[in-house]
């Protein structure tokens, strides 16, 4: 029996394989627990867990979908997300998580190890100081500017490597339109942002492509909730 929590999951996610249906349900015993030795989330959202951080983190693969053998990075995954449940659903996709708070670490470890989840990595370190490494693709949800993910983040973008989008849904703007269904868009920057973000990407010198999420999950909590994608320059 599905976890009634994990229902808004399965609602937009109706194919998951039964393998992806357990790792996700036991996420949010998993993290309750860890939430009282080391406080990875707050109280509030923990109570909203599927939908904040697991269906917010997921959101990326119903626009994009990364080849199978391809690496990402997420880019100050904090306690795993959006990483953990995007290596969930992309089980022979690699990623490589990283923050600069170890214990923070500790939980994303300790997750993954009782999920069986074998797909990810750990670093504990700063963006900057990562050397000898490339990724397809950078995704972060951490809360730092857009100008300051993008310096962070290009140097460790592969470039010059295609790959298909997804269905597009949610795109806005004109010359920001996402890429239309069955073309293929390059290496870059992927991030999970909120609220009004004329002044930070005006700040940041980008044109990056936007699609809103609560035209992908019709939920209030997704109201001024943005996916913004930064294509790395050939």
């Amino acid at each position: 029996m599905i976890n009634i929590k994990m229902e808004i999951i399965t609602k937009y996610f109706p194919d998951l394989e039964e393998q992806q249906i357990k790792q996700l349900a036991a996420l949010k015993e998993l993290y309750t627990g860890w939430n009282e030795k080391i406080n990875v989330i707050s109280r509030k959202d923990i109570d909203n867990f599927y939908e904040r951080h697991v269906l917010h983190s997921l959101s990326i693969a119903k626009i994009f979908s990364f080849p199978d053998g391809n690496n990402v990075l997420d880019l100050g995954t904090g306690g795993g997300f959006p990483g953990i449940p995007l290596a969930i659903y992309f089980p022979k996709v690699h990623f490589h998580l990283v923050d600069s708070i170890n214990k923070k670490l500790t939980v994303v470890k300790e997750v993954a190890a009782s999920i069986g989840l074998n797909n990810i990595t750990t670093q504990h370190t700063r963006a900057e100081a990562i050397t000898g490494k490339k990724f397809d693709t950078v995704v972060t949800r951490a809360v730092a500017p857009l100008k300051d993910l993008w310096k962070w983040s290009e140097h460790l973008a592969r470039g010059n490597r295609q790959w298909a989008i997804g269905n597009g849904q949610g795109a806005m703007g004109n010359e920001q339109r996402a890429t239309s269904n069955g073309q293929t868009i390059g290496n870059g920057l992927i991030c999970l942002k909120g609220g009004d973000l004329t002044q930070e990407i005006s700040d940041s010198g980008l044109s990056p492509q936007i699609f809103e999420i609560e035209k992908i999950f019709n939920e209030a909590y997704f109201k001024d909730k943005y996916l913004l994608y930064v294509p790395r320059p050939s």
